[in-house]
């Protein structure tokens, strides 16, 4: 998440529809990735109070900004659909009249534009599943109704389906505790389908599915087998030497995706911190960082110690955000152990995201250097 401003430089944030000091409607421009002040252009249009770009563009507000959703999200003068973007993804939502129903919504689409947000900014496809593209993404937000089959979250062909009980915290820390998870959140649930929807997308049909098997293993390991053993069995004793959870060690699919939102969390953390001007440089805090040999490839030189500045930072990082829940009687806010293997993993993740780009990935920020080995 990046860092935003009013145009009377009170601070805004994410979801804000107005500033609080000032007063201003407040929109997210997708086209440039901005939260920014509005002001009136001509009948129900806007354009942001401060825009160096000639013309100004003009949108209008998304249609669910008074509704349930709560978008802040606008949509282009250009586009003739009245949805943003991030609304246009979601094809299906609960009956909103009965209990719940619509913080549930509002909560779920708000950690959606959350995580769109990154997904944009790595450029990613995010394409509205249509009968024109039926390799498009899109969501159906379900209520399990007492007497019908229940709602499984997951992924098939581009639908992601998400049980809408996932916004509720007694209904998310039982499931975590009688899966024995560490980590259920909305922003994860989402991270980790997309993750099986970019498989197909990113690995599935081109040069890197080979690559991923290398890896990962094979794909073509009967999947439903592999996850009725796991829940009946359990992950293997050496799990943790080798996943970065126990669920990754289910399958190489799940495995691809734990990863994947893995990956996703640390870059969107990281960017934070990072447009916060908060460092790792100086914290008193010594490790054994992760070298060359955890990568998944060693060239080009400069993109894997890049690369490497930015787990070493991230491990130094998250101990501090532990130690900082723990001094309020929170659980820890990152409940893992990186490791060798999991290091490789994200690395390639990393490369299949950058493509040809992974050469040119700029050096991590002096905020985030690389901390000092023990």
């Amino acid at each position: 998440m990046k860092t935003f401003q009013c145009a009377c430089r009170q601070p805004l944030f994410f979801d804000n529809t107005e500033c609080l000091k000032c007063g201003a409607k407040v929109g997210y421009d997708p086209t440039c990735g901005e939260v920014a002040a509005l002001k009136p252009a001509k009948a129900d249009l806007w354009k942001l109070a401060r825009d160096a770009r000639r013309p100004q563009p003009l949108f209008r507000f998304c249609a669910t900004r008074d509704q349930a959703a709560h978008c802040n999200w606008l949509v282009p003068e250009t586009d003739h659909d009245e949805h943003c973007l991030s609304c246009r993804l979601t094809r299906t939502i609960p009956i909103l009249d009965r209990p719940k129903n619509a913080g549930r919504l509002r909560d779920i689409e708000a950690a959606k534009r959350r995580v769109l947000f990154l997904l944009q900014r790595l450029e990613l496809p995010i394409v509205p599943k249509t009968e024109e593209r039926p390799d498009g993404l899109i969501f159906d937000l379900l209520e399990s109704i007492p007497g019908e089959p229940p709602v499984l979250t997951g992924h098939a062909k581009g639908v992601i389906t998400l049980n809408v009980a996932e916004a509720d915290d007694d209904y998310r820390e039982r499931f975590r505790e009688n899966l024995g998870e560490p980590y259920r959140t909305l922003v994860g649930h989402l991270r980790h389908e997309l993750a099986h929807y970019y498989w197909d997308v990113l690995v599935r049909d081109t040069e890197w599915r080979p690559k991923f098997r290398e890896v990962f293993g094979t794909e073509e390991a009967d999947y439903g087998a592999a996850l009725r053993h796991h829940y009946a069995a359990g992950p293997p004793e050496d799990w943790r030497q080798r996943f970065i959870s126990a669920y990754a060690a289910a399958h190489p699919w799940e495995d691809w995706a734990e990863s994947f939102a893995h990956y996703l969390h640390l870059r969107a953390t990281l960017e934070t911190v990072t447009s916060y001007r908060l460092s790792t440089a100086k914290v008193p805090l010594r490790i054994d960082p992760f070298g060359t040999e955890s990568l998944y490839q060693k060239e080009p030189a400069e993109a894997g110690e890049a690369f490497l500045g930015w787990i070493n930072a991230w491990v130094v990082l998250t101990a501090v955000l532990n130690e900082v829940a723990r001094s309020m009687g929170q659980p820890d806010i990152y409940p893992f152990v990186m490791n060798g293997p999991v290091v490789r993993k994200l690395h390639f993740v990393h490369c299949v995201v950058l493509g040809k780009r992974a050469a040119k990935t700029a050096e991590p920020p002096a905020s985030l250097a690389a901390p000092t080995a023990a």
